[in-house]
């Protein structure tokens, strides 16, 4: 999980939301290392050979536009190009690795842009499309609260994970729009937006979801099987990790 940055009373500080780490532990079954993102990705290879899966959380800021192209038409939003940095590498060299990867809101729409989509600015502008942000002055329980529902992809695996269709919640004013190289959708919103995307073609577990699963996660059946998913996908890459280790030792050995 790589970390974002705040200013506090003048100082920077690298954070990360409790809320995301807590499914990682209750339900995945692994232990968080958190990747600071304030010292580029010189180290990325030392901690990717730590870990079994990459979580790329969702965060405050947005993604820095010219990533893909674009002007930035938020300027009142804040960015983190630290962040934005170190994603785009961390999500190359996962893939590359065959490391299970989860993305949640931003990060479903980092995976997005490093595999050379774009974004909707503004969902809310659009004429299609509904608006997906939450009411800043709502308390927390109702900003995660249920918002709308998603329709699942028939025949995915995702369908055949959470059903038909699931109620989500909604607090992105941000959305996917064209779609990376080899990525596809999963779900959708009941005005089009894309939900849920997966790499098909990917030899890994690879999910992001526009919502917040993380949200008192334990209490939601949808994100236990999510955060399970997960899980099991970062075993199974621990074991065969394993096995790959032993089969070379055996090897040398003779």
């Amino acid at each position: 999980m790589s970390m974002g940055q705040q200013n506090r009373n003048g100082h920077p500080y690298q954070v990360m939301t409790h809320k995301y780490m807590q499914p990682i532990v209750d339900i995945a079954g692994c232990i968080p290392l958190l990747v600071p993102s304030c010292f580029g990705v010189e180290d990325l290879a030392q901690y990717l050979d730590m870990v079994d899966g990459v979580y790329v959380s969702g965060a405050a800021s947005n993604i820095d536009p010219a990533l893909y192209g674009q002007e930035n038409l938020t300027p009142d939003k804040g960015q983190d190009a630290n962040r934005d940095h170190m994603d785009m590498a961390l999500i190359h060299a996962a893939i590359e690795r065959k490391l299970p990867i989860l993305g949640i809101c931003r990060g479903m729409q980092e995976l997005n842009i490093a595999l050379g989509g774009d974004l909707y600015q503004k969902v809310h502008d659009e004429p299609h499309l509904n608006d997906h942000r939450e009411n800043p002055d709502d308390p927390p329980e109702v900003q995660y609260g249920p918002s709308h529902s998603i329709d699942l992809v028939k025949g995915c695996w995702l369908h055949d994970l959470l059903g038909d269709t699931i109620t989500v919640n909604s607090l992105h004013g941000q959305g996917v729009n064209r779609l990376g190289k080899g990525l596809e959708a999963l779900a959708y919103a009941e005005d089009g937006l894309v939900e849920a995307i997966h790499m098909p073609a990917a030899q890994q577990f690879v999910l992001g979801v526009q919502w917040h699963p993380e949200w008192q996660a334990c209490n939601n059946p949808d994100s236990v099987k999510i955060f399970r998913a997960f899980g099991e996908a970062c075993q199974g890459f621990h074991r065969a990790k394993g096995e790959a280790v032993r089969s070379r030792s055996k090897a040398s050995s003779l």
